[in-house]
């Protein structure tokens, strides 16, 4: 009923209530139900089997965070208005909102040059405009264009809100505990001087161990080389089906994925953002269980390697793949599946894994202590594999079709 508190039962955080009329209708449109169609974690179920919980799960506990993080700084004498409030759970609950189906995979095949960070800004002025521009300061948080940068800082920061929901929900349903954050102490230790986002000092091992888990996570669930090897599968896939688009084959899909099969995508208008509004997982997954049976062998091997997960196999490389090692693997292939050079660069893919989990360089994470001085965490800190955490880390691989 209008004016009642809504509230919904969280798995990882329990009861997470939608305080305001104008945040339940966000939650009701439908750029944010589509949200409850795409798996968060993309193809990690093909690892953890229980990594099937959605984007639209992660965008509701990140909002919790928020109003919990808000009435934190409160508490602290941070002046924070309710208008302000409203604005950052807005901005955050619709953060992810241009997220494509099976995260990354549509930004390298069906859309070109468009990040989901830029469709989601198109899907918010969207809904600012349908809805007499109410979300106006949730978009000059978003773009880091309002005054106060610290509720930016909330929303998209080396220590957001953002972070902490998905390494704790992340780690929840993939059952792996090292990722497990001390999310609540974190929150309870925030802090602000000079309009920055800061930590209390006590708060200082809750961060490193916060910066431990986000590497394990890293390497263990988001860049897991079976993980990587189905998504390089599925993006040769995507990229096999768009050529075929172009060569004018009729392919059974969606309206929507047709949309963005058939037509070269390099900017969004009105009718673009609605078709992509239309694409979640299962226009994705529906397509690759009928390509199975076409007539191009490429489509047809490929499909039914996805399908029945019989995934690219891993070779680790020591060093990215020379021009002379691509030609074999084309040669390779070319005689053992009797395909054209051409063809052949479908069963394989060279795939370099890069991450560094902290960077002073960027929105670093700043430790208040009692005198009013404020360290960077890297020289607050006394954990020696601190300094590991800083370092850029690179993982070459070979991703190949076993025959």
């Amino acid at each position: 009923m209008p004016g009642k508190r809504k509230i919904i039962n969280d798995p990882v955080f329990g009861f997470i209530s939608i305080p305001n009329e104008l945040l339940f209708d966000l939650l009701q449109h439908p750029y944010l139900q589509r949200l409850n169609r795409i798996r968060q974690l993309g193809l990690s179920f093909y690892v953890y089997p229980g990594a099937t919980h959605t984007r639209l799960l992660h965008s509701l506990g990140a909002m919790h965070l928020m109003q919990e993080a808000i009435g934190v700084l409160r508490q602290k004498n941070i002046d924070i208005s309710h208008d302000e409030g409203i604005a950052a759970q807005a901005a955050i609950l619709l953060h992810d909102a241009g997220h494509g189906p099976f995260s990354h995979v549509l930004e390298h095949t069906l859309v070109n040059g468009i990040s989901h960070e830029q469709i989601s800004l198109l899907m918010m002025e969207d809904i600012n405009s349908q809805m007499g521009g109410k979300l106006t300061d949730a978009i000059r948080l978003f773009r880091d264009e309002y005054p106060r940068r610290f509720l930016h800082q909330l929303i998209s920061s080396q220590l957001d809100v953002d972070r902490l929901d998905y390494l704790s929900r992340d780690s929840f349903f993939c059952g792996v505990q090292e990722g497990t954050v001390a999310s609540a102490r974190i929150l309870k230790m925030l802090n602000v001087v000079d309009d920055k986002l800061v930590v209390d000092n006590k708060g200082i091992y809750s961060v490193e161990k916060f910066l431990v888990a986000r590497r394990l996570m890293y390497w263990q669930v988001y860049l897991h080389k079976t993980s990587v090897a189905a998504e390089q599968l599925l993006i040769k896939i995507l990229t096999r089906a768009k050529e075929l688009a172009r060569r004018g084959e009729n392919l059974f899909c969606s309206p929507a994925l047709h949309y963005f099969l058939y037509n070269d995508i390099v900017k969004f208008d009105t009718y673009s953002l609605k078709q992509y509004a239309l694409l979640d997982d299962s226009d994705i997954l529906s397509a690759i269980k009928v390509w199975m049976s076409m007539d191009d062998k490429v489509m047809q091997l490929l499909c039914t390697a996805f399908t029945n997960r019989t995934l690219f196999k891993v070779k680790m490389l020591e060093q990215k793949m020379s021009a002379e090692e691509d030609l074999q693997q084309v040669e390779y292939y070319k005689k053992k599946l009797g395909v054209s050079g051409e063809d052949a660069r479908y069963f394989y893919s060279a795939h370099s894994s890069v991450t560094n989990t902290y960077s002073a360089k960027d929105d670093s994470i700043g430790i208040l202590y009692k005198d009013g001085t404020v360290r960077d965490i890297s020289e607050a800190s006394d954990m020696l594999n601190l300094q590991v955490l800083t370092k850029k880390v690179e993982k070459n691989y070979l991703f190949y079709y076993k025959i």
